[in-house]
């Protein structure tokens, strides 16, 4: 794949976001992410972005992720995933129609 500078403007009011969970959900053209932060202490979590993306896209920031992922590990330490507790997992996965 070829690689080329782009020139990515980023608006002053722009606020970055804090996600501490992420739900996934998918159909034939299209990957769909919704970031939430899930507020400590309750069942409830609110929904910060959502975000949709074409297979070939998603499929391309899964390669991006592991090798970020790579690196990181490489530079700071291994990551051990967390132990789940009562089958909970800050990534909920599910497919749609």
């Amino acid at each position: 794949m070829a690689q080329h500078d782009l020139s990515v403007n980023v608006p002053q009011t722009l606020d970055p976001v804090y996600a501490n969970r992420i739900q996934v959900a998918y159909k034939e053209d299209e990957f769909t992410f919704m970031f939430l932060h899930e507020i400590p202490g309750t069942n409830q979590a609110r929904a910060k972005s959502i975000v949709s993306i074409t297979p070939k896209h998603a499929k391309n920031l899964l390669a991006v992720l592991s090798k970020s992922m790579k690196d990181y590990e490489e530079k700071f330490g291994s990551i051990q995933p967390p132990e789940e507790k009562g089958g909970s997992s800050n990534v909920t996965m599910r497919g749609y129609s």
